[in-house]
């Protein structure tokens, strides 16, 4: 099935009326020789032939069966081909705002940010007030280490929906990044108000979901979990994050030694026990056969 170049016509598509144009458009054409070994690769997949006997034709299918194909494509992991077919979609009427937010989703996951980046300035432009633009902008931002406006646009996310649990959850993730730990409480809080399983899954129709944290701070980042879950009064989700920040190699019982909500557990059998069992792990001893499951916690006037 052949197509037009995908980056150059997404060039001349998109972005002649932005001032980012000159560069997006040079840039674009030079990875004209990229995308086809890309889409070349895609091909050599044994579940290619299979899939691409059900696709509709582009010329003739309506919007909304373009952008099902491209979204069955992304989600089969064939993304080349999923951006030609959002491009076909928006090119015969589709939503333009829902299609270069899922093109930029896609741009993003293959690790072309600036791409993406162009996508969703694109959004914000065609529709100020779209909060999963703003957040997803800001996802960009923050992956390129520009925290200070990924703050920015996640807040102005936030505004324009205050029950988007993702756009919370980014925010605090900004916060945390900067050692803000107050400001990234407030936001995980709200968050996990909204959403008690936000951290189960990830992305959906609130746009991106960012976690991506040195190995160091990820550990610090599932203590802060493990407190907000504490004061929630969420035992099993607290006990779940203290393990998973133990064995990254955060001094948990250091730390509750020091906090005013969890220092109550800092003696708890179960505590203990996760925290023996994380220094095993680490250090490349066989853990006690216990869980933290099979203990009783401590009475609840004993500190």
């Amino acid at each position: 099935m052949g197509y037009p170049v995908r980056l150059f016509r997404l060039s001349s598509l998109l972005f002649l009326f932005t001032v980012f144009v000159t560069g997006a458009r040079l840039s674009a054409q030079k990875d004209v020789r990229s995308h086809d070994l890309a889409v070349e690769l895609e091909h050599e997949d044994p579940q290619w032939p299979s899939i691409q006997a059900h696709l509709p034709d582009p010329a003739t299918a309506s919007p909304e069966k373009l952008e099902t194909a491209a979204d069955v494509l992304r989600a089969r992991r064939f993304p080349e081909d999923a951006l030609n077919y959002y491009a076909d979609a928006m090119k015969r009427g589709a939503n333009e705002v829902e299609i270069l937010n899922k093109m930029g989703v896609t741009e993003l996951e293959i690790g072309n940010h600036e791409i993406a980046r162009a996508f969703f300035q694109r959004v914000v432009h065609v529709k100020r007030k779209d909060p999963e633009g703003w957040n997803n902008l800001g996802a960009v931002e923050y992956l390129e280490g520009q925290n200070g406006s990924a703050i920015s646009d996640y807040k102005k996310a936030i505004k324009l929906d205050k029950r988007s649990a993702s756009f919370h959850s980014n925010l605090g993730t900004a916060y945390f990044q900067i050692k803000d730990f107050e400001r990234a409480r407030k936001e995980f809080d709200a968050a996990l108000k909204i959403d008690p399983d936000l951290m189960v899954h990830r992305g959906g129709p609130g746009g991106i979901t960012m976690r991506m944290l040195s190995p160091a701070d990820h550990a610090r980042f599932c203590y802060e979990l493990a407190r907000l879950y504490a004061q929630h009064g969420d035992i099993a989700n607290m006990l779940h994050y203290l393990t998973t920040a133990s064995e990254g190699g955060f001094d948990v019982l250091e730390a509750m030694r020091h906090d005013d909500l969890l220092e109550q557990y800092r003696k708890d059998p179960r505590v203990i026990l996760l925290v023996h069992n994380a220094e095993a792990i680490r250090s490349g001893h066989t853990p006690l056969t216990a869980t933290t499951a099979d203990l009783p916690p401590l009475p609840p006037t004993q500190n």
